[in-house]
């Protein structure tokens, strides 16, 4: 019961950022009274229902604003909360939450494998064979080292129980499963401690500290990584896996807006109020949760909140066995997409569910290759990847999904880390990858986007991979993986104009990616819009300051601009790669500082061979040195280098274009108009 009453009291409770969420239940009012007295005279701020809710506040969000807005949670534990839905819950968001869970048992009632999972590796108090009093002044010094970080126990408090020693509470952010109930209906938690307002009708006004020019387009949503649960950091590839694999679920279906996978994972280990997280993606709603995995079980806790408003739209709890994992992004998605009122298309299931597998082993074996690479990107991990991708499709042969990503994966070694003797081979494989994906599933969007890479990448046949590309914008005009990969070919060809639009579109569904911005830098300097560019480059580099690729991309449009001792600083940034040495060698020439260019050549030479034939084709015609980069482009075509693909907009061979010779090898590339 209320410990005071009235207004102003309430206000004042709420005025304070509470330090420390008391969860009971109703039977149990009078222990939490007095512990929540007890903590509040050591100068520890408690938030207690019903003492805390405002007049006229919705139960429920105030519940969850409170437990979101705790640094600990204490949990009163009998053997009327261990049966109490409202319990439940409340330790669930705390644990979504990442928040420490200080349990303080007062009788021996046996634990329900619901709070279990989620207190296994909590912290514990036992009161059960005394006045829950007896340890108050143990529960004051637990709740100030997690809640208030103090370093030392007050004086004259208690020694610590032996027979339930405290421990830290261990919970790793990671991301989501996929998954979603047909017709799921709309979940609050709320404390039923008597009769509480209905829910509103229609969502309030938006919280004060939304700006309200805030105006996220219809039917968005965001997923966040949900938390891992297992305790094993190692667990965070499967946990995130889902997660993405539940946001290309909700892709797939063209009335959403489903911010990409890389900006939402931005946020992954950060602690921001969701209203803000939002802004930053600019979506109306934000689905987030916890995964637990224990064999081919796993346990998903999802729920959907509107960003404008904070109230919940949709929540749900999912015991099931892996194999039924495609259909649990199912029923996800679909609960998702209706609490959000998009229109759900009749094949969405088939859609959602499309490539995938039902084989629990296959799945993890794919998510791990998915997670291969993305800690510490290199030659050694995308290798490591392709045998994740391998191992799946070993024990699923009609895993259509690991095809697709197998293909990906082998382009883009050939392309970025394969040595001259290495490139055919990886493209070959990937060619059959995508190939074999198609044919499995050819309604699948990023099969068709992963054919068209490899075969304009690796075989110079844009006719077809135009083809492929423009199947994949059909089939999955939402992803933004196949917008950007689109956009950066159009403007190869020279369909600029059409690219950047294309290219800005997949941005903007994922704002907090660098590779994003870096995308549409290359397609914006593809179309000789170079001051564009480099406004591109530079929010690239912003995000992400530790990537040199993007400064050189700058200094490549400087050079275009005749700003050479701006490009030559801009390209100067260690680590270099053969776009910071190709800028190098170009801007050392034009500042008459030949031995320093001769020496990016050498060492790009050095690193990778042949394999830089059509930068080394670049640079020469920028040194004016026609013979030598002809010759190079010749190598270049014969060995079908993927820089080919952009021969036709490229300004650097501005100096070659009326040779015969080169105009010879541009009709041979057969680029379509």
């Amino acid at each position: 019961m209320a410990v005071g009453s009235g207004e102003e009291q309430a206000t004042g409770a709420r005025s304070r950022k509470p330090n420390v969420f008391i969860s009971y239940a109703s039977p149990d009012s009078d222990v939490a009274e007095k512990v929540c007295a007890a903590l509040e005279g050591s100068g520890v701020t408690c938030w207690l229902a019903p003492r805390d809710v405002m007049p006229g506040e919705f139960y429920g969000d105030a519940i969850v604003h409170a437990i979101d807005a705790a640094t600990a949670v204490v949990l009163i534990l009998s053997k009327d909360a261990v049966v109490s839905a409202h319990v439940l819950r409340e330790v669930e968001r705390a644990s979504s939450k990442r928040h420490p869970v200080i349990s303080l048992r007062i009788d021996k009632a046996p634990l329900p494998a619901g709070l279990e999972y989620f207190l296994n590796t909590s912290q514990w108090l036992d009161a059960s064979g005394g006045a829950p009093s007896s340890v108050f002044p143990t529960l004051i010094v637990a709740v100030r080292r997690v809640a208030d970080g103090a370093a030392a126990a007050p004086e004259g408090a208690g020694a610590m129980p032996s027979a339930a020693p405290l421990r830290r509470t261990s919970v790793v952010s990671a991301s989501v499963a996929a998954v979603v109930l047909l017709g799921a209906a709309a979940f609050v938690a709320i404390r039923f401690l008597g009769p509480g307002p209905a829910a509103p009708a229609a969502a309030s006004a938006p919280s004060p500290e939304l700006p309200p020019t805030f105006s996220p387009p219809a039917h968005s949503v965001a997923v966040l990584p949900f938390v891992n649960m297992s305790g094993d950091p190692k667990q965070d590839y499967f946990s995130d896996g889902l997660s993405e694999e539940l946001l290309n679920s909700l892709t797939s279906i063209r009335d959403m807006h489903v911010a990409a996978r890389t900006s939402s994972f931005f946020f992954k280990g950060k602690e921001m109020e969701l209203s803000e997280i939002a802004h930053k993606l600019n979506v109306g709603a934000v689905l987030e949760g916890s995964v637990r995995k224990d064999g081919n079980h796993v346990r998903i806790t999802a729920q959907l909140i509107n960003a404008v408003t904070g109230f919940h739209l949709w929540s749900q709890t999912y015991d099931r066995d892996l194999k039924d994992v495609l259909k649990l992004e199912t029923e996800i998605a679909t609960a998702v997409t209706t609490a959000l009122q998009a229109t759900l298309l009749a094949d969405a299931a088939a859609t959602i569910e499309l490539g995938g597998t039902q084989n629990p082993r296959a799945f993890d074996a794919y998510l791990r290759g998915k997670n291969a690479g993305r800690a510490k990107p290199g030659r050694d991990s995308v290798l490591t990847g392709i045998a994740a991708f391998d191992e799946a499709i070993r024990l699923d042969p009609g895993f259509a999904k690991a095809y697709a990503s197998k293909a990906i994966s082998e382009t883009g070694f050939a392309e970025y880390y394969g040595l001259s003797g290495e490139i055919r081979e990886h493209f070959a494989r990937a060619r059959a990858a995508a190939k074999r994906s198609l044919e499995l599933a050819p309604d699948l969007g990023e099969a068709h986007t992963a054919y068209a890479n490899v075969l304009a990448q690796g075989f110079l046949d844009f006719g077809a991979a135009l083809v492929e590309h423009e199947r994949a914008l059909a089939l999955s005009p939402n992803d933004s993986s196949v917008l950007l990969q689109a956009a950066w070919f159009l403007a190869d060809i020279g369909r600029a104009d059409e690219g950047a639009t294309m290219a800005r579109r997949g941005a903007s569904l994922d704002q907090l990616n660098a590779r994003a911005y870096r995308t549409l830098a290359i397609v914006l300097a593809d179309a000789h819009r170079h001051r564009e560019a480099i406004e591109a480059a530079n929010r690239a580099l912003n995000i992400n300051p530790d990537d040199t690729r993007q400064a050189a991309l700058r200094g490549l449009s400087l050079l275009q601009l005749g700003e050479v001792e701006a490009a030559q600083k801009s390209c100067n940034i260690p680590p270099f790669d053969w776009e910071n040495r190709m800028c190098l060698a170009i801007a050392y020439d034009k500042l008459h500082r030949r031995p320093e260019a001769e020496a990016q050549v050498a060492a790009m030479t050095a690193d990778l061979g042949d394999a830089s034939a059509y930068q080394f084709a670049e640079i020469y015609a920028q040194w004016g040195d026609v013979p030598k980069a002809l010759e190079w482009l010749e190598t270049a075509y014969r060995l079908k280098d993927p820089g080919m693909v952009s021969l036709k907009v490229d300004e650097f061979f501005a100096p070659l274009r009326k040779q015969p010779q080169f105009q010879e090898i541009e009709r041979g590339l057969r680029i379509p108009d």
